[in-house]
């Protein structure tokens, strides 16, 4: 049973690296006693598979990255493109026609607000098509297919880290000393992936249900944007709608970033109930997707 996985899983690993079609012919998959089992295996032996299954979620991510870093210069003006000109687009508007107090310097304030949620942004926005995207994966051979919505996050990860690169260029200009706090910068990019791995499930397995939730999607995270305080406070808004955007989480983990690198101070209250509602949903999205598994091959 273990040769049979770790050789479906090499077979994946190979067709990934070489983009190759799949035939069942020469690669013989038991589809069913792999979904049958799904369900039985959604808990700590369901993580343990994945964590098996790690040289082939580097195998996806890589194939993104050589397909998005192939010219390196062109791929890295891709990852800071999308932050740096709503940051000018946004300065503009909040400095010159509707002035906004920030408590720092606006551009800084806007892009790492920016930075952080493209990475939810564009991990989200590739997972939720990532089995549909790769159904001949889906439908013929059998592996942990957790692997894609997960891979996803990972790829967006890495232009978010590109994307860092600049934001210490924001600090180092507007002469912003990094203090102790800057210690819990990795405590908050791991409660914002687990927030955003959660999500990345949920949406992937939704999708192949219902195929209209990628185009819901995009219309959603547009409106999701401007209720988090990415480009301006949600205090703003005042009264019962602005209580009602504080308890959107991404506005904490946005702010848990600023507090971090900019104002040098603790995590709030808020971002410490956004980390375990994270895990928990993470842990409740992690059961659904396993459970739903079975029916992927049908579906996809």
């Amino acid at each position: 049973m273990e040769c049979s996985r770790h050789c479906a899983l090499s077979d994946v690993s190979y067709l990934v690296d070489h983009h190759a079609s799949i035939d069942l012919c020469l690669h013989p998959i038991h589809l069913t006693a792999h979904n049958a089992a799904a369900t039985r295996r959604a808990g700590p032996g369901a993580v343990r598979e994945l964590i098996g299954a790690r040289e082939l979620l580097w195998s996806f991510v890589e194939r993104d990255l050589i397909v998005r870093y192939r010219t390196p210069i062109m791929g890295i003006a891709w990852a800071l493109a999308t932050p740096l000109l709503q940051m000018a687009m946004f300065t503009v508007v909040f400095t010159r026609v509707a002035r906004v107090d920030v408590g720092m310097p606006y551009p800084l304030y806007a892009y790492i607000g920016l930075a952080a949620w493209t990475l939810t942004a564009a991990a989200l926005r590739e997972a939720t098509s990532s089995l549909s995207s790769n159904a001949v994966l889906v439908t013929k051979v059998s592996f942990p297919r957790a692997v894609l919505p997960i891979a996803a996050v990972c790829t967006a990860l890495m232009d978010f880290a590109v994307a860092m690169l600049l934001a210490a260029v924001l600090l180092w200009y507007y002469d912003v000393g990094i203090g102790w706090a800057a210690l819990l910068l990795p405590l908050v990019l791991l409660v914002q992936l687990a927030f955003t791995a959660a999500l990345a499930l949920l949406l992937a397995a939704a999708n192949l249900f219902w195929r209209d939730v990628r185009h819901l999607f995009d219309l959603f995270i547009g409106v999701w944007m401007f209720a988090t305080a990415v480009v301006y406070p949600v205090q703003l808004a005042g009264g019962r709608l602005g209580e009602i955007l504080t308890l959107n989480p991404m506005t904490h983990i946005i702010e848990a970033y600023r507090d971090v690198l900019v104002r040098d101070r603790a995590l709030s209250a808020g971002f410490g109930m956004v980390a375990l509602v994270s895990l928990a949903v993470l842990a409740g999205a992690w059961t659904v997707f396993r459970r739903s598994e079975r029916r992927f091959a049908e579906l996809a």
